[in-house]
This record gives structure tokens, sequence and C-alpha cells, in this order.
């Protein structure tokens, strides 16, 4: 059982604390509820650069670093669709340096051109790197369009283009900033061997006097539901033939995402899944299989990626997944097979619980989920779910008209 305290700010801000006996070190960490869903699909990327420019010193602290580091901390940073996460841990003696960086660069970042102009061009370099000259690096640029056509998660964190954010002027990054990145956009977590009222006290006195800030209200359009398979081939200059598969699951707060997690985990998790099982080890028509879900808040995918054995074509490949997908919709599991990927579930959950730092990103999240509550609920959530509830939602999820499929073909010389 995590107890925390929940104290909302005057000025919007929400604050979890945790009191954990178990470490000397202090976990600080602070959610923005921004993600690249929130942005503009003319200047995609922002929420990314953000990630770079809150390292970029703000109105009273040239350096955020620097004294981080004096105060014997660590910190880092990730974005996804729907959120921007910063978090940072340090000897419990230092607390009240996170307070002091995190509400001055909450209060106004120091953004000049030529900050900006060197954090756009390192995001652009990043841009080229991991997603453009990687092998297999644009696989999910091309799988996300396909399944999204009006969602913005049709485009990844990074973005859509890179000249989105090489033509992004400094008023349209201060303008973001000064409309997401605010106490009544936030939700602050800290975890540790502390005092929830002594940190209460620390919360008004660094973060009470930043004024509340108008909010962009973007409406985010429902994707329609999917109705016919659709399908992309390219070629490229890659190893080896991949073929990827993506289905549209339901929204992280519908109660059949706790199947869909494990209907992931039966699929595609470890050497002892299915896929693997059959595919890979009995079968060899792949030399790698995996499956996971994107876990999403709003609806998101279960991804199925797997690397085809040498001598293979990609339509027997196809056929042969294709055929394990149907066994699964066909026919009941066991209930020990069933077990067994739950025992997983709860191993993972209950290892969470053992760090500040999961604990803490956890309070944010679930709170931006609705109820921070839910970290000491989610895993009997898990073990409710029934074989049968398996082979229900396998049968919408896992259906053909709900299917985008990229054949990634290995360019032949």
């Amino acid at each position: 059982m995590v107890d925390f305290n929940k104290y909302i700010l005057d000025n919007g801000l929400k604050l979890m604390v945790h009191r954990d006996e178990s470490t000397p070190i202090a976990t600080v960490n602070l959610l923005y509820n921004v993600g690249s869903k929130h942005e503009n699909p003319e200047r995609t990327g922002f929420a990314h650069l953000f990630e770079h420019l809150m390292f970029e010193g703000s109105v009273n602290i040239p350096s955020y670093d620097t004294p981080l580091q004096k105060a014997g901390g660590e910190n880092n940073a990730f974005t996804t669709n729907d959120l921007t996460n910063y978090y940072l841990t340090l000897p419990l003696e230092n607390i009240e340096t996170a307070f002091w960086l995190e509400s001055d660069r909450m209060l106004g970042l120091k953004l000049t051109e030529e900050k900006v102009e060197v954090q756009k061009n390192v995001v652009i370099e990043e841009f080229n790197q991991r997603y453009l000259n990687q092998p297999y690096g644009d696989a999910f640029f091309l799988l996300r369009p396909m399944a999204y056509k009006v969602h913005p998660y049709q485009w990844s964190t990074i973005g859509k283009d890179p000249s989105h954010i090489k033509n992004a002027t400094l008023e349209e990054v201060k303008d973001f900033f000064y409309h997401h990145y605010a106490p009544n956009n936030a939700i602050l977590s800290v975890v540790g061997n502390v005092d929830p009222d002594q940190i209460k006290i620390l919360a008004d006195k660094w973060f009470g006097e930043i004024p509340r800030r108008d909010i962009e209200q973007k409406e985010i359009p429902k994707e329609p539901h999917q109705e016919e398979p659709r399908k992309e081939k390219v070629e490229r200059g890659v190893p080896h033939n991949v073929l990827y598969k993506g289905f549209r699951m339901c929204a992280r707060n519908h109660p059949d995402f706790y199947p869909t997690d494990l209907i992931s985990d039966l699929l595609g998790n470890g050497k002892s899944s299915r896929l693997y099982q059959q595919l890979v080890k009995k079968k060899q028509i792949f030399a790698t299989i995996d499956a996971f879900i994107t876990g999403d808040i709003d609806e998101g995918l279960l991804l199925i990626s797997g690397s085809l054995s040498e001598q293979v074509n990609m339509a027997d490949a196809e056929a042969e997944l294709n055929k394990e997908l149907n066994e699964l919709k066909e026919t009941r599991i066991t209930e020990e097979e069933l077990q067994k990927v739950k025992n997983k579930v709860e191993a993972v959950n209950t290892f969470s619980k053992t760090s500040a730092l999961h604990k803490a990103m956890n309070l944010s999240f679930y709170e931006l989920l609705g109820d921070a509550g839910r970290i000491n609920q989610e895993i009997e959530n898990y073990r409710k779910t029934t074989t049968h509830d398996i082979q229900r939602v396998s049968n919408y999820l896992l259906d053909e008209t709900n299917s985008n499929t990229l054949y990634y073909h290995a360019k032949k010389s």
C-alpha cells in the first residue's frame, strides 16, 4: 500500500506526498499535462523541444544542472504523446534545491533566439539520426498515420516533419510555454522520508506565487472506428524483412485496457509467450517477435513486430501470424496460462512499489488519469480479468478490419 497526502495549491498545482522511510534519497517528480497530442498539426515536436529547453536556464537560474549537481542530485525527463515528465533525485537534506529549480523554470524560462536555435538544431539532428537514418527508424512513422486519420497520435513525439521545428519562431515557442507549462496544468509528486506537512509548506513557498495561466484547450478529435484493413509496403536498406501489425485498442481508462495488456503479454512478452514458442522456436518463421501496447491515454495501439527468418516470405509469415491470432480468438485459454501472465504483471507492479522514483512517477500519472489512489488498485483490475475477457476482447481487438500492416522489405542489391 502506498499511502500519500494530496494537496491542491491556490494556483491549481496538485501535490502528492508519500513518506518512504526506507530511503535517504528524495524524489521530486513534476508532470505537465502536455504531450505531442496537444500540438498544432503544423508545428509538431514542440513538447519534445521543451524537454531540451527546460534545461537551458530560467529567469533566475542560468544553469539548471550546476546547482543540482552541487547538491548531489541527478535529473532526467521524457515526453510521450500525452504528457511530459521531469524528475530528479537528491539527498533528502538538499530537497529544497529541487523546489527552487523546478519552481523557477515553471515561473519562466529564459528563452532567447540563441538558446532556442541551438536546441532546435539538436532536435533536428536527433530526428535525422534516430528516426530517418537508422535502420527501421521510420517504421512507426509509417504505422501511426496508417492507424490514425484524425487523432494527433498520427505523429510521434519527435514531430511530423523536421521543418516544423526548423521554422518555429521564438514567439511561437514562448506562446507554447506560457499556455502549457503552468501550475494549473501540472502535478508535483514527492517521495522520501519526508513530513507531508513540511513538503506542503515548501510547495507553498516556492510554487505558491506562480500565477495560474490560460491553458490552451485543444479539442482532440476522436478517431473514427476502423472498418477495413490498412496495408502498406516499403523497401529500405535494412538487413532483414520485418512485419509490423498494429491493432487499435481501447483508451487507458476503459475497463478492457487490462485484458488488452494481458493479451499483449500472452502473445509476445518473452520466450514463453505464444508467438515466440510457435513462430520462433517451433516453426522458425520469425527470428524474433514481440508484442506490446503503447499505453496511451486515448485509444492506443497493440503492436506486433517480427523479423522474418531467411527464406521465409512475407505472405507465409503473415499467414502463420494470423493463424496464431485466430487461435487466441477461437479457443479459450487455460486458467494456468492466464495466471502465468498475471503473475508477471504482479511482480512488476510489486517491484515498482520498492522504487521511490516509480512511486513518484505513478502518483503523478494516476492523478492525471483521474485518481492517484489507483496506484493501489491497478493490480486488482488485472486479477479480475477472466479467460472469458481475454477471448471477448481478442475477438474485436485482433479483427482483421482493425489491423494496420506494414510490410518492411529489405531492398535487394
